[in-house]
């Protein structure tokens, strides 16, 4: 069946700059979302402290591989697919449209989840801080809100704008992380001991625990996709900042780790790590280096959350655009400015962040949820607002790549259009079902995530989300294609500016799920 429809928004909006980031910018801004100084500082001491293994490192480069292998098929994709909702184009027509829109629920909950969670431990950082260099206590939701203000600020202007203060910030937190390493390896109380890089100290019991803790370090790196089409040139440009990216990452980090283990030595890694958690880091500065160092770190560990927020707000923004174009969600969604910013989905997401932000304010303090934590109230934005939408965020990004390596399959089923055996087949066989384990792993350990000695209530709420959204998602597909089976139809098509502006849009394959 094919029918001819206009789009229900012609010409509301010129669409996303074109033509704007180059493989820098893009996977500037990827790394920016993993936050590498955060991963080091937090994620790193709590994989240690947590799995009590020596195979951190390892597991660093494990997770690249995986993920690299996963790329394959991805970028492959890519190629013939440019839309700024991602996972949501792939998977629309890759596997079928209703799978789609519950797709982009998923994406739009977990980089919510990514992006909230992080304001929790960005202001319970600046706010300690504060406090104990200049004596000035002060709320932690504060420094929330007004952060929230500067991104948003951010977020509604040219792409190219957040892609040069990102770069900043991330090129100093290199630099830091860097320096931080040096000085590691200079202390080695044991020795340059190659402990930690012994396959023995991955390869056993904690593997798919150190696999559930490290796979969270590498979120946003899919973030290529989602600015294909302001990209220079989608076809290169996006496979190119992906596989930078994840190789970037990965052995910056795998690196990092060992030298983490070096400077304070092997066998005493994981207690110092369960006894400072993230602050080691810091200590060990202080120890070596000296406050002033250690006070600059911290900042720039402030700076490295800051990143990681606007990095995922952006992607925010793009997945409401490409909602909101193709008509899945209101029209209104799909508005952009002349600069070819996403300003509505960026509004979206601000005020998403604000009423989030607000209700965890409110249950510390007049619901008294903060008391109820005893001793450890103090720490109630990380033990709650961050850990919960954080590792939320992780366990639904993590779904959606398993199944987007399903869908690289079903794309190409019928037409491989030139590529190999191992691009359309085996490379998405051999990553989903990695990524599928890594998420069955996720679900299983998602109380040890949390950090909680027994589960509660929000030990099944918060995956429960995860899986609400995907159903709510498919169901409205499905009411969508019985209602405005032209709408229907583009799900998933939406990738020229031409094609929404005044012009008709064939619309075709109406029987195809």
């Amino acid at each position: 069946m094919t029918t001819t429809s206009s789009t229900p928004q012609a010409s509301q909006a010129p669409g996303l700059s074109r033509r704007t980031l180059g493989v820098p910018a893009i996977t500037l801004m990827i790394i920016a979302a993993s936050a590498p100084l955060t991963v080091v500082a937090g994620g790193v001491t709590t994989s240690f402290a947590v799995t009590k293994s020596l195979g951190v490192p390892l597991g660093f480069l494990l997770i690249a591989v995986i993920l690299t292998v996963f790329a394959v098929g991805f970028t492959a994709m890519g190629r013939h697919i440019t839309n700024a909702g991602a996972f949501y184009a792939y998977i629309s027509q890759g596997l079928s449209r209703p799978l789609g829109v519950g797709a982009s629920l998923i994406a739009l909950v977990s980089y919510n989840a990514m992006q909230i969670g992080i304001y929790g431990l960005f202001g319970f950082q600046l706010s300690m801080f504060l406090e104990a260099k200049f004596g000035f206590a002060s709320p932690w939701w504060l420094w929330i809100l007004l952060c929230i203000v500067v991104v948003g600020v951010l977020g509604v202007n040219r792409v190219d704008l957040s892609a040069k203060v990102l770069g900043i910030l991330v090129g100093l937190e290199f630099l830091v992380v860097i320096i931080f390493d040096i000085v590691a390896i200079a202390a080695a109380p044991e020795g340059v001991s190659t402990a930690t890089l012994n396959p023995t100290a991955l390869f056993g019991p904690s593997l798919g625990i150190i696999l559930v803790f490290g796979v969270a370090a590498f979120m946003g790196f899919e973030g290529a996709a989602i600015y294909g089409e302001e990209a220079k040139d989608p076809k290169r440009t996006v496979p190119r900042a992906t596989y930078a990216a994840v190789a970037i990452i990965g052995v910056f980090y795998a690196f990092s780790a060992w030298a983490f283990s070096v400077g304070v030595g092997p066998s005493q890694i994981v207690g110092s790590s369960q006894e400072f958690g993230p602050d080691l880091m810091f200590v060990f500065m202080t120890d070596h280096v000296g406050v002033l160092f250690s006070d600059i770190m911290t900042l720039l560990f402030l700076t490295s959350l800051f990143a990681a927020q606007q990095s995922f707000h952006n992607a925010v923004a793009r997945y409401f655009f490409s909602l909101g174009r193709e008509g899945v969600l209101p029209a209104w969604f799909g508005r952009t400015s002349r600069a070819g910013a996403p300003w509505a989905g960026s509004v979206a997401q601000t005020i998403i962040a604000l009423v989030v932000v607000v209700g965890f304010a409110l249950a510390a303090d007049a619901f008294g949820g903060a008391a109820a934590l005893g001793d450890a109230a103090f720490l109630y934005p990380v033990l709650t607002m961050f850990t919960w939408l954080t590792n939320t965020g992780a366990m639904g990004l993590v779904l959606l790549m398993a199944v987007i390596a399903a869908a690289v399959i079903g794309f190409f089923r019928q037409n491989r259009r030139g590529l190999s055996v191992w691009t359309t087949l085996v490379a998405p066989i051999v990553s989903g079902v990695a990524l599928l384990w890594v998420f069955i792993m996720i679900l299983m350990n998602f109380q040890l995530m949390l950090d909680q000695d027994e589960a509660s209530a929000s030990t099944f709420v918060l995956p429960g989300l995860i899986f609400a959204a995907g159903i709510i998602g498919i169901i409205w597909a499905l009411v969508i294609k019985a209602r405005k089976p032209a709408i229907y139809a583009q799900i998933g098509h939406g990738t020229e500016p031409g094609a929404y502006g005044t012009e008709l849009v064939d619309v075709v394959d109406l029987e195809r799920p």
